[in-house]
Parts: structure tokens; C-alpha cells; sequence
């Protein structure tokens, strides 16, 4: 099914963008979601808008991402978790965790979203996160898990 996309989504595409997805996927998880319309004449129509509105947002917020990536690579983000013997984990640290530590910090309000795990955080110590700022810049950052 072809579809517009109105938000980024990860592995697919940015806001503007026309892609063909299963029609399952299409149905049951990013039209209800308000993450896409279906491509009709009259969507297809909206999507120079969409995409000039994209452009010029992301043109400004370059250099708003990049002073907010430099500013997270400074920081020392810890987050306090229920640990068993063995420094592993009761649950595991959560992309919401990560944002919430990130603002007590210090740091900008990030969003969730944004925020990759590269493997689950499910012990102590150090683990690091990847947050998309802009298409073109990626903040990493450095997590430190400590006993609560």
C-alpha cells in the first residue's frame, strides 16, 4: 500500500515522504497511529507542503542539533535501577528512564522516541544510547546504570 508518511519513522522514512508498505502494516499501525494517510490525489497533492515545511525546519535546527549533541556528550547521565546479586537487573532501563535522567541532568527535553537502545539495559555499569536529533546528526550517550 502506498502511503505518505506525516512523522518520521525509523527504517522507513521522514515526514513527506511516499513509501509502499504491507498493507497490514499500512492498516493497523501507522494510519491509526497519525503517523501516515494513504496516498490518494488529493494527499499526493500535500505532499510538496509537507516536505517544503520539512525542509525548512530541518534547515534551521541543524546547528540547534548539533549544539544539543555536544551538549549531551558532556554529560554524565545516571540512572538507578533494582539490581540482584549479580548486577543484573529486576526489569531492565527504559528509552522513558533514559529522557528522564538525560532532563534531571541538566540536559534538553528529548524525546523517547528518538532515543535507540542498541541491546536492552538489564545490568550495571556503563551502556550507551543513540538519539536522532536531525536526519543528520546522531547524539551519543553515555548511560551509567547504578544500584538503587
Amino acid at each position: 500500500m502506498k502511503i505518505i508518511l506525516t512523522q518520521e519513522v525509523r527504517n522507513i522514512g521522514a515526514p513527506g515522504d511516499v513509501v509502499d508498505v504491507a498493507d497490514g502494516y499500512a492498516r493497523n499501525y501507522l494510519i491509526p497511529r497519525g503517523v501516515a494517510l494513504r496516498a490518494t490525489k488529493g494527499t499526493l497533492k500535500q505532499v510538496d507542503t509537507i516536505r517544503r515545511t520539512r525542509e525548512v525546519r530541518e534547515i534551521r535546527n541543524l546547528e540547534q542539533a548539533q549544539q544539543i549533541a555536544q551538549q549531551l556528550a558532556a554529560l554524565k547521565i545516571r540512572v538507578q535501577a533494582k539490581a540482584g546479586d549479580g548486577g543484573r537487573l529486576f526489569g531492565q532501563v527504559t528509552p522513558a528512564q533514559i529522557a528522564e535522567a538525560v532532563a534531571k541532568a541538566g540536559g534538553p527535553k528529548i524525546d523517547k522516541k528518538r532515543l535507540h537502545l542498541d541491546e536492552p539495559v538489564k545490568s550495571l555499569g556503563a551502556h550507551r544510547a543513540h538519539l536522532r536529533l536531525h536526519p543528520e546528526v546522531e547524539a551519543e550517550i553515555e548511560i551509567e546504570v547504578l544500584r538503587a
